[in-house]
């Protein structure tokens, strides 16, 4: 026990010294915010900081350019470490602005803060990396380098390709609005688009024509009747539910019948099962819509993923470790200028949270990290960045993630998930426990990506955007 503690300690101080590197990290990362599958100087400069530590990196890992993993060490345990980089479109901010004011009208901005969540699965990763050396541990640590997590796709496509197989436990964390090591699910998810092929015509004579978007349309209408007949699920977090919308209708122009046109459907479903059978039925409306059009309907499946398998047993452990860490301390400054955000937005001026939660479960939204969870035990912390009354995916949060209080909770995730790699890595018996709550709660089943067998990741998604906000 004595020397876990001195191991744990180790990695903290290490972390501490070499903290000044991975903020410059998360600011370059911040500073060029990408979209999800374009998230190349995002993902090469944590390459380029793993890979002068002594990892090997794995590129284009899944197909995705932007996707790799990072290995240190040999033999067991194998021990994941999630790192996401990708930003959110619309929500540019400047760094020393309380209100709304964006660096450029319309581009990326990290609104979730995961300029910092990768950065510091990287940190975490690099000092566990020199607590093996110097202490002689065994295992091995592999960085998760997971573009598209706003989209939930590059999880997925890591998994198809079977790049979790063998590894034992993965760690976790998020920028929050409170600090807590729950043990949550989160829904299924389904992104998936109808494409309708039709006949144009003048719209003097549309009898001539077949039109996709009065296909489209009706596909909705049977999808709004279907509602009724879908278990409502577990409101408010988990309440099964879909959104559509739709685009790529053409020609753009009133009297012309359209001869194409696209709906996109997303569901979150409490889980997988649920999941599948709504995405059956709204495909049902697709194509009874298309029949009644005479119109020719194509399915886009973009992705989807499973429910959340969650784990109390390394919840346990990673909350011991929080609390013996503490949570983020903010300084007054801190708290005012929060205060002054939440004052702009008509919210309660109540700051940041600095209290701890209690262990519990519950549910988390939805997110691929789900994917983690059923091909070994997974733990994710929630850390303090933001207050929780400003909403999230938000310019406040690109606010946040550039500032001291988003490198306060950099740094507390580091150090808790290097903290819980040095239990996982000493003590075999955490693994194996955990691994057993894995199974019964598994209950026979085992892990299927639910992508289609040929399906190839979307690796030009974004492309055009980002053209024209890239420095």
């Amino acid at each position: 026990m004595k020397e876990i503690k001195e191991i744990k300690c180790f990695a903290r101080e290490w972390a501490a010294e070499n903290s000044e590197a991975f903020y410059r990290i998360a600011r370059t990362i911040w500073e060029n915010p990408e979209l999800s599958m374009q998230e190349f100087k995002s993902s090469w400069v944590l390459r380029e900081v793993l890979t002068e530590h002594g990892f090997q990196i794995a590129e284009g890992a899944g197909g995705m350019p932007t996707a790799f993993i990072a290995s240190y060490g040999n033999g067991g345990p194998v021990i994941g470490i999630n790192c996401e980089y990708d930003a959110l479109p619309g929500l540019s901010q400047g760094a020393d602005k309380t209100t709304k004011s964006p660096l450029m009208e319309g581009a990326p901005g990290h609104g979730c803060g995961h300029n910092l969540l990768g950065t510091a699965g990287v940190k975490a990763a690099i000092a566990l990396r020199y607590a093996k050396e110097k202490f002689g541990l065994g295992g091995t640590i592999k960085v998760i380098g997971a573009p598209g997590e706003e989209l939930c796709l590059g999880k997925p496509f890591l998994a198809k390709a079977g790049l979790f197989s063998g590894i034992d436990a993965f760690l976790d964390w998020h920028p929050w609005f409170s600090n807590n090591a729950n043990y949550l699910d989160c829904p299924a998810y389904f992104s998936v688009k109808y494409h309708y092929r039709g006949r144009l015509a003048h719209g003097n004579a549309p009898w001539y024509g077949r039109s996709a978007l009065d296909a489209a349309m009706l596909q909705a209408q049977a999808s709004e009747f279907l509602r009724e007949h879908i278990n409502p699920g577990k409101p408010p977090f988990a309440a099964n539910t879909f959104n559509y919308t739709f685009s790529h209708t053409g020609p753009e122009f009133p009297s012309v019948v359209p001869d194409k046109a696209s709906i996109w459907y997303v569901g979150r479903f409490v889980t997988t099962e649920e999941a599948l059978d709504a995405l059956r039925r709204i495909t049902n409306c697709a194509t009874g819509a298309a029949l009644a059009t005479e119109t020719e309907v194509e399915r886009e499946i973009i992705t989807v993923t499973n429910h959340r398998i969650p784990n109390k047993t390394l919840a346990e452990c990673m909350d011991a470790n929080f609390r013996e860490l503490g949570p983020p301390e903010f300084t007054k400054e801190e708290q005012d200028a929060v205060k002054q955000i939440q004052k702009e937005m008509g919210a309660a001026e109540t700051g940041l949270s600095t209290d701890i939660m209690p262990l519990d479960g519950g549910y988390a939204p939805v997110s691929d990290i789900s994917e983690y969870s059923w091909n070994a035990p997974h733990v994710a912390a929630a850390v303090t960045m933001a207050p929780d009354n400003v909403g999230w995916h938000h310019w406040s949060i690109t606010y946040f993630a550039a500032n001291s209080m988003g490198r306060k909770s950099m740094d507390k995730a580091a150090d808790l998930m290097a903290a819980t790699g040095v239990d996982l890595l000493c003590d075999p018996s955490i693994v194996s426990r955990a691994k057993a709550e894995l199974e019964e709660r598994l209950g026979g089943k085992r892990y299927q990506c639910l992508l289609p067998p040929d399906a190839k990741p979307p690796v030009t998604l974004n492309a055009d955007i980002m053209a024209k906000y890239r420095q």
